[in-house]
């Protein structure tokens, strides 16, 4: 799992409660939240809307402060704003200049880190190219789509190189193309050994990218582990066999019907998500232009 000093994040029994005018308490919007996430993992914060999602990333931050109980950011205080040095943050809805190109937005947030102009640009030209904005880095902000927006957003909440990535709903509002390239990125920051927490309601994203994830309702933690564990049925067995004959398929067949105990759930051809047909069919029309191929089918 991980020892002690590899601890990012530690949340112990973090509340956050708001109150109304009056002082009387309006919403619990997190209750005694006990958290440890490890260097170099991709964590997601998994929930409906309302859940507490946001409300957690804030008070990561130190933009809120809890109602109860202790968060630790890389070894500090979440109310230590010197720990911001060392962290990036993509909200829901990225607030950017949107009379600057791509290139003045991520040098205004270079010279707020103070980082020496010869880095800077260094590092400006790179983040562009790896979110992939070359070609419209000249481009002011106000002509962006919603995915170019979320990527400049990406780009600099990475212009300080930091160690730990806070991401708000990083796939909102994106096309499929859009949210493959944005899960892509998340993927590519991993290999570089970055932390990741990213917030989410949707659930293929979460399984996607991440190694562990926790599930908020109603501001409680439900459920915690990793994607793999969790999703396994432990008491079903799975064959992916290719090319199997329908004599030896009849075989297995009855093999499992003379195995005590055990039943035939299913047998037959496995699917693929949504997500990859289509990206499948995208990749199969730009590589041939008016054809139509699916299934050995191949129509005009």
């Amino acid at each position: 799992m991980g020892t002690e000093s590899d601890v990012i994040v530690e949340t112990k029994n973090l509340t956050k409660t708001y109150r109304d005018f009056w002082g009387r308490q309006k919403v619990r919007a997190l209750k005694a939240l006990d958290l440890e996430i490890h260097r170099g993992e991709i964590f997601g914060l998994l929930g409906p809307n309302g859940s507490g999602k946001t409300t957690t990333i804030k008070l990561l931050l130190g933009l809120l402060f809890p109602t109860s109980g202790e968060v630790n950011i890389l070894g500090r205080p979440a109310s230590d704003v010197a720990k911001n040095e060392r962290l990036g943050y993509l909200p829901e809805e990225s607030y950017l200049y949107r009379f600057l190109n791509a290139e003045e937005t991520l040098d205004f947030y270079g010279r707020l880190f103070k980082i020496p102009s010869a880095v800077r640009r260094q590092r400006v030209d790179q983040l562009i190219k790896m979110v992939g904005l070359e070609s419209a880095k000249k481009r002011q902000l106000r002509e962006y789509s919603k995915g170019m927006t979320r990527r400049i957003g990406l780009a600099q909440a990475l212009i300080n190189d930091p160690d730990l990535i806070l991401l708000d709903e990083p796939t909102s509002g994106l096309d499929p193309i859009g949210t493959r390239n944005m899960k892509n990125l998340i993927l590519q920051l991993k290999e570089r050994g970055k932390t990741i927490i990213m917030s989410s309601h949707l659930l293929g994203d979460v399984q996607d990218v991440c190694d562990r994830v926790g599930i908020l309702y109603q501001g409680e933690l439900k459920e915690l582990g990793r994607v793999d564990d969790l999703l396994k049925v432990v008491d079903q067995t799975e064959l992916r066999i290719k090319n199997l004959s329908e004599d030896a398929k009849k075989k297995i067949e009855k093999i499992v019907e003379d195995e005590k105990d055990s039943e035939m759930v299913f047998c037959g051809n496995p699917t693929t998500s949504l997500e990859e047909l289509f990206h499948d069919i995208i990749a199969e029309s730009e590589a041939r232009p008016g054809k139509r191929v699916r299934g050995g089918v191949d129509a005009q």
